[in-house]
């Protein structure tokens, strides 16, 4: 059988017309039914960090920008943004913003190898593995770091670790303040304070003085020495453990000076956990 050789071209023809012709509607309905893309979403996602870690509440710096853009974002939503960064952002949207105080994770834990165990455990390192399966955890003291590093894993920034003690430990010029090792953490040890702060009370436990005492030697027993001793009125002691409102603290050190268990920390002197003691000490 022949085939017609005008037949296969007009045939080509044909498809090519119809191609452009559909092309042509496409291109004109694009242009009709377009959506204008505020171009200042991609302006202050080129000042945003990338990192897309969740911070700032929503799926990635992309959807940040544009709850910028919308108003449904503060022009500071980004937690991990530096002071110029968010006031470039602010320039372009035409407001003026207030520095914000940059917080960091801290881990309220410096018990570790300092915590009395109730058994060795023996399993899948993962905290929340451990809680699940092991009763609570293997640890006398029900409000400790276990150590098994879910913070660690969960942090795509590197900024935690577990340190010689065998706690968690932030490093604040790497935290970004994502929350993810807040949200991981089984015994809701880790809590954000000021960048700027000096004192902290790396102690969680809510058990009275002679029980804390009991399991850990590195424990809050609530003895209010600080709170008694504090000349700003910045720290009290709420549900057996001490806390420091930092709104008032001004970190004279009195409070790291008068508390015997050595739970208060001056973290720009002390630095590190403090030497391995024998619980019950």
């Amino acid at each position: 059988m022949t085939v017609n050789p005008m037949t296969i071209l007009y045939a080509v023809l044909t498809l090519g017309v119809l191609g452009g012709g559909f092309g042509a509607i496409l291109a004109v309905a694009s242009k009709i039914f377009a959506v204008e893309k505020d171009p200042r979403i991609e302006e202050i996602q080129g000042i945003l960090p990338g990192a897309n870690c969740g911070g700032c509440g929503f799926a990635g710096c992309s959807a940040c920008a544009e709850s910028i853009v919308s108003g449904a974002a503060p022009v500071n939503a980004c937690p991990v943004c530096s002071g110029e960064q968010t006031t470039a952002i602010a320039a372009i949207m035409g407001v003026e913003v207030a520095p914000a105080e940059r917080r960091v994770a801290f881990v309220r834990c410096n018990g570790g190898t300092r915590s009395n165990k109730k058994y060795d455990y023996i399993g899948l390192m993962d905290c929340q593995a451990a809680v699940k399966i092991a009763g609570n955890g293997p640890l006398d003291c029900a409000f400790g770091c276990l150590g098994f590093g879910s913070c660690v894993a969960a942090c795509a920034f590197d900024a935690i670790h577990i340190n010689a003690g065998g706690v968690a430990e932030v490093d604040r010029d790497k935290c970004t303040l994502c929350r993810r090792c807040m949200d991981v953490c089984p015994r809701h040890l880790i809590t954000d304070v000021p960048y700027a702060a000096d004192v902290v009370v790396r102690c969680a436990s809510q058990d009275k003085g002679a029980v804390a005492r009991n399991n850990c030697a590195a424990s809050c027993i609530g003895c209010k020495l600080c709170e008694k001793n504090c000349p700003q009125d910045a720290i009290h002691v709420i549900d057996n453990v001490a806390v420091i409102d930092y709104t008032k603290c001004t970190s004279c050190g009195v409070c790291v000076e008068k508390c015997p268990r050595k739970v208060l920390l001056d973290i720009h002197e002390d630095g590190k956990v403090a030497p391995v003691a024998k619980a019950g000490a």
